[in-house]
């Protein structure tokens, strides 16, 4: 999928993608009380099944991209997620629930990792920065929008309406898909014969860049979940001393310091180099978070919460940019699967790495390990700059 409207088609599928996702979340674990009786234990296997789904479709996804076309797998990632979400309220069986969950997670890979290359798919000048940003801001905006009305459309139209809403939304979103395609706007991909995926695959996981990237975002993911999505709210009500209505606000605030670092970090970008902007990001991110544990005014933790946010959102899309800069066709699919494959690694592990710390030493902990990871990464990045400024030498997985 080529071309100016191919960028559009995806961001607009992105948001009703995300759209869909953040209607069912906050009534999933009400519903499966309500249906299965589920305890505490069987409510979050389900998103450590979706996870491992998604893991394991990472690297298929970018291979089938390269083999089928990038339209026919996001329409067929987003079908599967919509065929799930209808049988998943068809069935009584928790087990048979937890097999079509999975089913979504396999199809949010698909859509996902294709969807992601496809908006990175252009030459290092033409902006790369802001698209990958502009992709995430959808991303962010449709689960900010579907969040906020899922469990209104949960108790005033039944239990099962936010998974027929979410389906509803990825059968539009791959009909978007689908008719951009055949306005003219769908290019062809270079196919990649299963032999040489293999060399391919090897040339890219030798690039120092990549490798870099993929630690990175899996970091910065760990970082999101494992910390701030999962402590940072018990932070704020132990010692921060906030009722649950204020730190509701307080996550609120993160979320729009994210969408402005989001916009932030892919016009800089775009203007410097990017492995510094990334380094510098990176330090600043990594001193906000380390701060945490010195702030327990309310003001304070308001401002504290978008700078949060905005540090995070401003270095959240580079890794996807300077790996699509580094590597290009036919690798870039392949590049850009082992990154999120990586990212979702650290969506894995990092509750289990933060929460055990927490347990082990102080909820401080946490933060001053994650402050500490993320400079000594962005150490690692500034004495990458000077090579992901280079010329490319690697043959058949950098890209001019």
């Amino acid at each position: 999928m080529t071309g100016r409207a191919a960028p559009f088609a995806v961001l607009a599928a992105a948001f009703l993608f995300n759209l869909g996702q953040g209607v069912l979340r906050p009534s999933l674990p009400i519903y499966l009380q309500h249906t299965f009786g589920a305890s505490y234990r069987m409510v979050t296997v389900i998103p450590t099944l979706f996870g491992a789904a998604k893991w394991t479709a990472r690297l298929p996804s970018a291979y089938l991209q390269e083999r089928w076309g990038r339209t026919p797998v996001m329409a067929l990632g987003l079908l599967l997620i919509a065929c799930s979400d209808v049988a998943s309220v068809m069935t009584g069986h928790y087990g048979v629930f937890l097999g079509w969950r999975t089913v979504a997670g396999i199809g949010w890979a698909l859509f996902g990792t294709v969807a992601t290359t496809t908006i990175v798919s252009r030459p290092a000048g033409e902006r790369r920065g802001r698209a990958i940003s502009a992709l995430l801001i959808s991303e962010s905006l449709g689960l900010l929008v579907g969040s906020a009305a899922g469990g209104s459309l949960y108790q005033n139209v039944g239990l099962a309406s936010p998974f027929f809403f979410e389906a509803a939304c990825m059968v539009v979103a791959a009909t978007t898909i689908v008719w951009w395609a055949r306005a003219g706007v769908e290019g062809s991909t270079m196919a990649t014969r299963a032999g040489r995926t293999w060399q391919v695959m090897g040339a890219v996981l030798r690039v120092p860049t990549v490798l870099l990237m993929s630690l990175v975002g899996a970091a910065l993911i760990a970082i999101q979940t494992g910390l701030l999505v999962f402590l940072y709210p018990l932070y704020l009500v132990e010692r921060g001393q906030l009722a649950p209505q204020m730190v509701g606000h307080l996550v609120s605030l993160s979320v729009a310091g994210r969408l402005g670092g989001l916009w932030l970090g892919g016009r800089m970008s775009d203007r410097v180099d990017r492995m510094v902007v990334l380094a510098v990001g990176l330090v600043g991110y990594g001193a906000i978070v380390a701060g945490v544990p010195a702030m327990t005014h309310p003001g304070v933790l308001a401002v504290w919460s978008v700078l949060i946010g905005a540090g995070g959102g401003f270095v959240a899309g580079l890794p996807t940019a300077i790996v699509a800069d580094r590597v290009g066709p036919p690798a870039q699919a392949l590049a850009i699967g082992c990154l999120l494959t990586a990212m979702d690694t650290g969506m894995l592990i990092g509750p289990l790495v933060m929460g055990e710390l927490a347990h082990a030493i102080d909820l401080s902990a946490p933060f001053l390990f994650a402050g500490m990871l993320l400079g000594a990464l962005a150490w690692w990045c500034r004495r990458q700059a000077s090579f992901a400024a280079a010329p490319p030498t690697t043959r058949g997985a950098e890209g001019p």
